[in-house]
This record gives structure tokens, C-alpha cells and sequence, in this order.
């Protein structure tokens, strides 16, 4: 049943692929994440399950609470967990990422570490601590049963993802099929991660929620990110900037799944 759950996980990811002819006429490459748009504000609290779940663990310990983030990101979701945590580790796979991170973390007078590498082909050199999360990364893995696995292999206490409802992509699948008359799957789902993680026998519990994005504006950024995800040529900017104003405003629909080891 593990195999039936995570091959379904692994086939609907792979309908996320961009075709070959969009992809080949791309001025660059689509699949880009640039570090500074992971850059936590001033004010990292956050209320959510996500953050209330680690938080309830991290308080109970004993001594020196550890916390370990894969794909920590610029560290918004870490950050927001310290105090009562102590000592942060991130890992992430772009040094850029951690570079912001380990700048955040020295600007807000946070022990922290950085491991680079993609998880778990690094999980061997990451250790143990008594919190491990993991937000919005599981929709780039393929393979979510060696992944969860490790990051269980790395808790003392618990696990705590978070991810949304749907691929994050499919915000834009309305411009895909303006744009390029290219229809977007509607799978895989939070759900079927959670499927996953159950049927490796751990007792996940499932809480979804929703946050409001208090952004008014669409900014140059807005455009220029989301008209290279789209593979088009900076001449479209004009056109991609009337489709971001012109969608309605929307809360964005989040997911927690969160285990004890």
C-alpha cells in the first residue's frame, strides 16, 4: 500500500512538467527560486497549526531545545520558533538560501547552523533534534517515502510539514491556459501526502487552514518572477502584469501534517 500511495504522489508530480517546445524557446529556465523573495520580514510570528505544533513540543524540553529545518528557505518558518528554540540547523540545496539565512540568523542573535545538499542524500551529516519541519518543499519530491523517512530518523520529539492544499503552481494554471492554451493537473493534494505518511505507519494528524495575503500591489518582481515561470520573453511583461491585477484576491489554502516519533 506504501507503493500504491507514493507511486500516485510520483505520477501526478510528473504531470506538473513543462512541455519541451514551451520550455526550449524560454528566454531562462522557469524552475527558479531566488533567495532574496525568502528573505523573513522584521516580524516573523506567525499563527499557525504549523508554528502552535512545534512551538507545544519545544516548550516541554528540557535544557537546550533543538530545531531542525529542511528546506529552511531564508528561515521565516525557523525564525519564528526561536525562542524557545535554541540552536537552529538549515539545510537547503541552494547556497543563496542559506546564505540569507545564515545572515538572518546572525542579525537576530540565533545559534544557527547550515548544512547544503538535498535531503535525504545528506541526512547522514545532518543531526538529530528534538523538533524537525519541513514548510512548503514535499511538492519538489518525487520520492516522498526515503524523505519523510529521514525526516523522522531526525526528530527526537516530532515532525511538523506544512504545504498547500494544492501544487503552489496551480495559482498559475489560469495563465497557463491563457497564455499557452496549456491545460494544468489538479493533483497531487495535501491528502496525498498525508496518504503517504500514513501508510508508512506513522499517526500523522491532518489540520488545514487558511492565511491572507495582506499584499495590495503587484510588483515589478511579481511580474518579472511569474513571466519567467511561464517562459516568456520580458516583452510580455505588460500582458503578465494585467493577468496578476486582474485576478481576484484570495486567501491562500495551507495544510499542516504533523507527527510524534
Amino acid at each position: 500500500m506504501v507503493d500504491d500511495a507514493a507511486a500516485r504522489w510520483t505520477q501526478a508530480l510528473q504531470g506538473w512538467g513543462i512541455p519541451e517546445a514551451i520550455v526550449d524557446q524560454a528566454p531562462q529556465t522557469p524552475w527558479i527560486h531566488h533567495a532574496e523573495s525568502f528573505r523573513p520580514g522584521g516580524d516573523v510570528f506567525v499563527g499557525t497549526p504549523s508554528r502552535h505544533r512545534a512551538l507545544k513540543v519545544l516548550y516541554e524540553v528540557v535544557g537546550a531545545p533543538s530545531l531542525l529545518d529542511v528546506g529552511c528557505g531564508g528561515g521565516r518558518a525557523a525564525f519564528g520558533l526561536v525562542p524557545p528554540a535554541s540552536t537552529v540547523v538549515g539545510v537547503d540545496q541552494q547556497q543563496s538560501m542559506l546564505d540569507v539565512f545564515a545572515e538572518e540568523a546572525t542579525t537576530r542573535g540565533i545559534r544557527a547552523r547550515t548544512i547544503l545538499g538535498a535531503w535525504p542524500d545528506i541526512a547522514r551529516d545532518v543531526p538529530r533534534c528534538d523538533v524537525v519541519i519541513c514548510h512548503h518543499v514535499l511538492y519538489n519530491v518525487p520520492d516522498l517515502v526515503p524523505f519523510v523517512t529521514e525526516l523522522t530518523a531526525h526528530a527526537k520529539r516530532r515532525v511538523v510539514i506544512e504545504l498547500t492544499l494544492r501544487h503552489p503552481l496551480s495559482k498559475l494554471s489560469d495563465a497557463w491556459k491563457r497564455f499557452w492554451d496549456l491545460e494544468r493537473p489538479l493533483s497531487p493534494t495535501a491528502q496525498d501526502a498525508l496518504a503517504v505518511v500514513l501508510q508508512l505507519s506513522f499517526r500523522a494528524h491532518y489540520e488545514s487552514f487558511l492565511a491572507v495575503d495582506d499584499k495590495s500591489e503587484v510588483s515589478d518582481r511579481d511580474v518579472e518572477h511569474t513571466r519567467i515561470r511561464l517562459c516568456l520573453p520580458a516583452s510580455r511583461d505588460s500582458d503578465v502584469r494585467e493577468f496578476l491585477e486582474s485576478r481576484p484576491s484570495a486567501p491562500l489554502e495551507l495544510a499542516t501534517i504533523w507527527w510524534d516519533v
